[in-house]
């Protein structure tokens, strides 16, 4: 609470400082606001993986990247490696859904790895990739 007495009446009210141009502080009036809260733990690798392949895909449709070699110079990764990241659009779309929305890490590897995933983007039947799945959960007791 700041209080500034200017001779007559007294105005009392809250300031915070914040982060304004080039980084200066500027002082902002209110409380401060409440920083978002952080969840514990961090995204698996999969489910990042997963969600830039979708990303690729939506800029290759668009006609902002014309195929897997200029995702690659982007990228500054071989094509290969687009290719494998790619795959992941494979997967049925409950799988996709499911890599997604995996558990955040606490502590320790990511329970289900992408090299654990590529056998399965690599069948065309997706009733054989859920039964895939299903029996990798289980191993990796997600």
């Amino acid at each position: 609470m700041t209080v500034i007495r200017a001779g007559g009446p007294t105005l009392e009210f809250k300031v915070h400082f914040s982060n304004g141009d080039k980084g200066r502080r500027r002082l902002k009036r209110g409380a401060r606001p409440t920083p978002p809260s952080v969840k514990p733990g961090r995204v698996p690798r999969i489910s990042r993986l997963m969600a830039l392949a979708i990303r690729y895909d939506d800029l290759i449709r668009q006609g902002i990247v014309k195929d897997y070699a200029d995702l690659a110079r982007l990228g500054g990764v071989s094509r290969a490696r687009i290719s494998q990241i790619m795959d992941l659009l494979n997967l049925a779309s409950e799988l996709q859904e499911a890599i997604l929305f995996l558990p955040r890490t606490t502590k320790g590897c990511d329970s289900i790895r992408e090299r654990n995933v590529r056998p399965i983007a690599a069948i065309p039947l997706w009733s054989r990739h859920r039964e895939m799945w299903e029996k990798l959960t289980a191993e990796r007791m997600i």
